[in-house]
């Protein structure tokens, strides 16, 4: 038993070796012929093959010439197009506002004038319900204390009477002494003004007390009032001691009716004053850099006129505009960071004679003529009658022009 057991252990090692060699072979020869039927390989994404037409349409749209890329180019013009007509689009609309706000808040403050009972001439309430279109409005600031300068005005350069109302329904200019109320409001101050109103019918009374260092916000007041009293092309501003010549000045502005944001005057850029106690002394010189530094260009204060979108400005963003001591240097400011074109004309800041009469005489008739040493015509009540005689335009150039 135990002999023949051991001969058979040999036979059954080789044939087992045999068999696992062919099973072995067979199972590798099957392996390779399914992986041939079922399995494929994935094309590479970073490789492709080009046949000859594909690599002639790629020539062709490399070169511009195909098709295809055409109708994309078209397309894209297109799209430009409507993008631009979409942007124009959006800009009207955003005029179309900005002009609505304007008027939005013009008739606010008219209604604000009328609620706050501030006093106004019959007049002035049927002007201010109106909607007949002036050429300009000239605001003449004066004060309690200048009832000479007024009565040499009316004496000289501001028509009155019938000529004032042909004045405004013939040539659209309206003409109006600017004064606000005093501390104690209906006192005898306030009832004189009320009185020389009554004679004369020329006053444009604000909602505003009076005082030296509170110009800026008369400025301010003025302009808010003006424009929601009368729609009109211009908005000047002028000193009670300055002699004005009216056609020449409305010449001088028709020449800018286009301009939307117009700011004119004589532009000049004088010393910031940080010392205290001198004429024109600036509390916030700090704010305009290093000592001895001058302002920003503005127009000076004896005469300037304004747009209409500018006096709108002003009446919409009246509580936000900052006052500073001077009030052309505070006008000025407001203008900083605006579209506004500055016009510096020289014909509006004229010295009294025999300056304005040497021009005149030269065919360069003055706007405005005052004495710069006074900032204002020296002694106006007694000297803007010969003034008028030797610098004014005369009565018919007001009469035969046309604006």
């Amino acid at each position: 038993m135990s002999v023949k057991s051991r001969g058979e252990l040999p036979s059954r090692s080789i044939i087992s070796q045999k068999w696992t060699l062919l099973l072995c072979l067979g199972s590798f020869c099957a392996g390779m012929l399914f992986t041939n039927r079922m399995w494929t390989v994935p094309e590479s994404k970073g490789i492709t093959r080009t046949t000859a037409i594909e690599a002639e349409k790629l020539k062709l749209v490399s070169e511009g010439c195909d098709p295809k890329s055409k109708d994309i180019k078209h397309e894209s013009k297109d799209i430009f197009g409507e993008v631009y007509k979409t942007h124009h689009a959006i800009q009207t609309l955003d005029k179309t506002i900005s002009n609505l706000e304007m008027e939005l808040a013009a008739a606010r403050a008219t209604q604000e004038s009328m609620l706050s009972g501030s006093p106004m001439s019959e007049d002035k309430k049927t002007e201010s319900s109106g909607k007949r279109k002036y050429l300009m409005v000239i605001g003449i600031n004066t004060a309690f204390s200048s009832r000479k300068r007024r009565d040499s005005v009316r004496a000289t350069w501001m028509p009155q009477g019938e000529k004032k109302k042909k004045l405004e329904e013939e040539k659209g200019i309206i003409i109006r002494f600017v004064i606000g109320h005093s501390a104690t409001s209906g006192g005898i101050l306030d009832k004189a003004i009320e009185a020389e109103d009554k004679k004369h019918g020329d006053f444009l009374r604000l909602d505003h007390v009076e005082g030296y260092l509170e110009l800026s916000a008369k400025t301010k007041t003025y302009f808010a009032t003006a424009v929601a009293f009368w729609d009109a092309d211009f908005y000047v501003k002028v000193d009670d001691d300055v002699h004005v010549n009216i056609a020449t000045l409305g010449e001088t502005l028709v020449r800018h009716r286009k301009k939307r944001r117009l700011y004119i005057g004589c532009m000049k850029s004088g010393p910031v004053l940080a010392q205290k106690g001198v004429r024109y002394h600036e509390p916030e010189y700090w704010k305009f850099g290093e000592a001895g530094n001058k302002y920003f260009r503005h127009a000076t204060g004896q005469l300037y006129a304004i747009s209409k979108d500018l006096a709108t400005y002003i009446s919409i963003n009246q509580h936000v505009l900052h006052k500073y001591a001077n009030e052309d240097v505070s006008l000025g400011s407001w203008f900083i960071g605006l579209d506004v074109e500055h016009i510096d004309d020289r014909r509006l800041c004229c010295g009294t004679p025999p300056d304005c009469e040497w021009k005149a005489q030269a065919g360069n008739v003055c706007v405005a003529s005052f004495d710069w040493t006074c900032s204002g015509i020296c002694k106006s009540a007694e000297r803007i009658k010969e003034v008028h005689r030797r610098c004014g335009e005369g009565e018919n150039a007001l009469w035969s022009a046309v604006f």
